[in-house]
């Protein structure tokens, strides 16, 4: 059992603590920071490309706890309480780190469909290494969710037969609308009749993790660093999607040696196993001896500066909810893209904190609008404001542009004014569309002609 202190100590070795951290030490790079995570790898961002003025892409990559920085010690090791009074966490090893200002980046774990070891939930690096553990000898498996991770299951998984069950109309539909799913659906039937076709090689650091640890959440291209085949590697690629269903059980088939999988619109397949990838809710395995106060989806609550209702306490990312006035086009989805955007401003808060400048604290400007860049199906997806007119009603027009295997473009106006927008592919639209919604400018006398392919907006609106 030992005893650290710090001036800064955060809990958490996923995006939103690593860059809570990165931020402090930028801040205040003479004050102590102890991180605590429970695996020795962490997630980094890495090749931060900015697209507009908020707007970045970026990849996420594990690397060493021990590489995050001279100025932060590592323990390694999981949170069990809280104790605001005396300011001390202790872990469950029996560790005491002592702190001024904490921040809780626990993240999230992942709804699993059925407690079973045949039901796989994709979440973080050990369940992947499961998951290509048991896809090698598999020739039919279940897919149940329809976020980004189901997706890339769908898409990049080889020599297996895949049965897709969404509770949707359409797939994907945590970032696409029907539109843009009828364009991904093309494409991954593309994909099916060339799938002898090599994917794209990503080369990066490995490092190894001890056995029975579990890690931070995936990365976007998380299954660009594994062989995720089946066996059935001879046969063509196959994905079957049921829509408008759900799992109603999983038991053992007949012959006691593959699982048959119940839907509730009475089908039952046959399979070697199910992944379950269907959404997270916050973490918070721990006790604490004033209750943080709770939003209704269980995430500690936090205000514009990340700050919780207990005093010197912040928490960023996927374990907290966001409780304060949220602008028109700004809402929360538990993504990577927002668990960095909290950790750097719970960061910048905690430091000004410290630094006696409170005064000086303003939320940073990424929290005005939605944005995201994410990958799906093997093209960039950019998805802006209310994307998919959440919280518009009926009360908004959509002009869409498409070219098939290529590119869509939808764009979300009301009264003429850019509320969001879909853009998939290499468009370059990203900012001339985020600085539409930021200014609000009347689009009316445009009309159609903002999408149409022989006008390069880009220059009109430069």
């Amino acid at each position: 059992m030992g005893k650290y202190q710090g001036t800064f100590v955060i809990v958490g070795g996923g995006i939103a603590g690593v860059s809570c951290a990165e931020t402090i030490a930028f801040y205040c790079p003479e004050e102590k920071i102890v991180l605590l995570t429970e695996s020795s790898l962490i997630k980094a961002v890495t090749q931060l490309v900015s697209l507009g003025k908020a707007l970045t892409r970026f990849e996420v990559v594990e690397r060493s706890a021990e590489t995050i920085g001279k100025c932060v010690q590592v323990v390694t090791d999981k949170l069990s309480s809280v104790r605001t009074r005396e300011k001390i966490i202790i872990t469950e090893k029996g560790h005491e780190i002592s702190y001024k200002y904490l921040c809780l980046c626990t993240g999230a774990r992942p709804k699993v469909i059925e407690e079973s070891p045949n039901v796989i939930g994709i979440r973080d690096t050990e369940s992947v290494e499961e998951f290509q553990r048991r896809i090698k000898d598999s020739e039919r498996i279940v897919l149940v969710g329809n976020g980004g991770i189901a997706s890339e299951i769908a898409f990049e998984v080889k020599g297996v037969a895949i049965d897709w069950v969404i509770k949707d109309n359409h797939m994907s539909s945590t970032f696409l609308d029907p539109g843009a799913a009828e364009f991904f659906r093309q494409r991954l039937q593309e994909k099916q009749h060339n799938s002898s076709a090599g994917g794209a090689t990503v080369k990066r650091m490995r490092y190894g993790e001890t056995q029975g640890s579990s890690g931070a959440a995936l990365g976007p291209d998380w299954h660009r660093m594994l062989d995720v085949c089946g066996n059935a590697r001879d046969l063509p690629d196959s994905v079957s999607i049921h829509s408008g269903c759900e799992v109603r059980n999983v038991r053992k088939s007949a012959n006691g040696r593959k699982l048959s999988v119940d839907l509730t619109n009475g089908r039952a397949i046959e399979c070697d196993f199910v992944v379950s990838a269907t959404g997270v809710d916050p973490r918070i395995d721990y006790t604490v001896d004033s209750p943080l106060e709770r939003a209704t989806d269980g995430g500690i609550s936090v205000n514009e500066l990340m700050r919780t209702s207990v005093a010197d306490i912040f928490a960023a990312g996927d374990c907290c909810t966001a409780s304060w006035t949220l602008p028109d086009n700004w809402f929360q989805m538990r993504l990577w893209t927002q668990a960095r955007q909290m950790g750097m401003m719970a960061g910048k808060a905690m430091a000004m904190t410290a630094l006696g400048q409170q005064e000086q604290i303003v939320q940073d400007f990424c929290f005005e609008f939605f944005g995201h860049v994410t990958k799906l199906f093997g093209l960039q997806v950019v998805l802006l404001g209310r994307y998919n007119g959440q919280g518009l009603g009926t009360g908004y027009e959509a002009l869409v542009r498409v070219t098939p295997n290529q590119e869509y473009i939808k764009l979300v106006l009301v009264g003429g004014r850019l509320q969001g927008a879909i853009l998939i592919g290499e468009t370059g639209l990203e900012e001339t569309f985020e600085n539409l919604l930021l200014n609000q400018l009347d689009l009316t006398p445009f009309g159609a002609d903002l999408l149409d392919p022989n006008i390069d907006i880009e220059d009109y609106f430069d």
